[in-house]
């Protein structure tokens, strides 16, 4: 990989992995995950599997990126063939190029909802409304093809158009503008809240630990969100990696870059709750938490249409921040590969998530019950794609941590960590067996959600897949 396709500063890759890492992980699911899971309990599993589980994959993760400076698929090609490892390894680049191909489709789609609720709020016509009209309105927008095609459509278009003018006048630049942007607008919701809403109520609500009310599926959740939020296993942060100064520290990023990500989702929480608890309305809304209960307590506030606008701005500013890192893999591997321009390897990846996206556009109203998808898979489009990524990212997640930690040899990872001896003993205990260990936790929790005949053949799958990745490991390691 040639100089130029390198960050221009050591500290854009800490802004390019936030950004990754901030979106609608942050301001939509982590809320609506705390609140249906009883809030400070959630949130301490949460915690806690970042700084076991996260920080050491994505230590992990930006290592392989940077170690071989191309993008995921090429870079893992290129690292099995350095280390003499079985080829089976390079699923890990073409995990995280599907994660992030996948996601991206129906992400755009989710994405293109905040577009709806910024115009709505700009024009003040949910001003004043009830539960019925607001609730009436969500409906109403995702019965309408055509809407969800065009917001798909829009959002879709501003992140091709920001990746495909390259990594420093596009996806650099944007970043330094975007970036903090979005914090300040965070902030201004956040005074917004404690001025009107129960800011109190909100802080109870998520700083009162009680494990003991956190069922078995609130402390899986907190482990799911705890590794989706970094943008783990979709080939982003590798993708990244490639283009990191070789002298920025990799433990001192991956720390940051956690504690910033934790913080944001906490402040969003924050004033999230602040706002539903200061109109009274329940915070175990659930997926609709975002597009249902909140408009409704904009409603019902002073100066509620303004704030409510910048709130959903923020959100498109978050949800774009993450989907430029989404195109990245798949487009520096058409770069690659193919020699194709980068705004050609932009356009096919674009045009094809977005055609994928339309599977998500039809879940939620022609094919919303009876279509093949429940025939087959007891779900919609938009549930199979999503549990397809719940599987995926996972499982690249799990194999990246075992070839870090395990392929990658002490003088490698001391060369590419620069970190002292007893710090390099803690992140290899974390990524040979921890942080595998807690990742199959929440990847062997998406199993039992297959329906019928698909459950032995994913179980068989990954069962094979395991018993070869072990054979080919032990041959490696007894030929050494």
């Amino acid at each position: 990989m040639s100089t130029h396709n390198v960050w221009t500063h050591k500290g854009t890759f800490l802004l390019a992995a936030v950004g990754s890492a901030v979106g609608l992980g942050n301001l939509w699911r982590f809320p609506y995950l705390a609140g249906e899971n009883g809030g400070g309990a959630f949130l301490l599993i949460y915690a806690l599997t970042i700084f076991a589980v996260g920080i050491p994959i994505l230590i992990a993760e930006t290592m392989l990126g940077r170690n071989s400076r191309r993008s995921p698929i090429m870079g893992m090609r290129f690292l099995t063939r350095t280390h003499k490892t079985s080829r089976a390894w390079e699923s890990i680049g073409w995990l995280g190029a599907v994660s992030a191909f996948i996601i991206l489709s129906f992400y755009s789609v989710i994405a293109g909802w905040a577009i709806h609720y910024t115009g709505r709020m700009l024009t003040g016509s949910l001003q004043g409304a009830d539960a019925d009209t607001v609730a009436a309105g969500f409906d109403a927008l995702l019965a309408s093809p055509a809407l969800l095609t065009l917001y798909h459509t829009l959002f879709i278009g501003a992140s091709a158009l920001v990746v495909g003018l390259g990594i420093h006048r596009g996806i650099e630049n944007s970043l330094r503008i975007l970036m903090p942007a979005l914090f300040v607008i965070l902030m201004v919701v956040l005074a917004y809240a404690a001025m009107i809403g129960d800011l109190g109520g909100a802080a109870d609500f998520l700083f009162t630990f009680n494990v003991a009310d956190l069922s078995l599926e609130g402390w899986l959740a907190a482990m799911g969100q705890s590794f989706f939020t970094l943008s783990l296993g979709m080939g982003a942060i590798m993708a990244y990696g490639a283009y990191m100064s070789g002298e920025a520290s990799l433990t001192r990023t991956a720390f940051t870059i956690a504690i910033v990500d934790t913080a944001v989702a906490l402040i969003a929480g924050l004033a999230i709750f602040a706002l539903v608890f200061g109109a009274g309305l329940d915070p175990a809304e659930g997926p609709g938490l975002m597009f249902v209960t909140l408009p409704l307590a904009f409603a019902e506030m002073p100066g509620g249409a303004l704030v409510g606008a910048i709130f959903f701005i923020l959100v498109l500013g978050a949800a774009l921040s993450s989907a430029i890192s989404l195109i990245e893999p798949v487009a520096a591997y058409l770069v690659e590969r193919f020699d194709l321009s980068r705004p050609q390897a932009v356009s096919v990846m674009v045009i094809a998530s977005w055609a994928l996206g339309l599977l998500t556009v039809f879940s939620f109203n022609r094919w919303a019950q009876d279509s093949i998808f429940h025939a087959l898979f007891g779900r919609s489009a938009f549930g199979l794609l999503e549990l397809l990524t719940n599987i995926f990212m996972p499982l690249g997640g799990l194999l990246i941590s075992l070839f870090a930690g395990w392929a990658l040899t002490h003088g490698e990872v001391m060369k590419e960590m620069r970190t002292g001896e007893a710090w390099f003993q803690v992140w290899r205990l974390l990524v040979r067996f921890v942080a595998p260990a807690a990742v199959a936790f929440v990847f062997l929790r998406t199993i039992p959600q297959v329906q019928g005949y698909w459950i032995p053949t994913i179980g068989a799958v990954v069962i094979v897949g395991a018993f070869a990745a072990g054979r080919s490991f032990l041959a490696e390691r007894h030929a050494s």
